[in-house]
């Protein structure tokens, strides 16, 4: 039984803990592009910077910007 006086606020202390570190990622804007991140992988780093896919006469998506 003490046993359970201990954990029930700890494990409440860690669910607060993760709520609030939900919470800051939110406001720092870790989830406002979802799909830019899964799509940089298949372009590469130096065609970022030129700011179009080598061998493309084609603007690059603005999603990928």
């Amino acid at each position: 039984m003490n046993g359970l006086a201990i954990l029930i606020p700890i494990a409440l202390s860690f669910g607060l803990l993760g709520l609030a570190a939900f919470f800051w990622a939110l406001r720092s804007g870790q989830f406002d592009d979802m799909d830019g991140a899964a799509l940089r992988i298949f372009v590469e780093e130096g065609d970022l910077e030129n700011g179009r896919p080598e061998g493309s006469a084609h603007a690059p998506a603005d999603h990928l910007r």
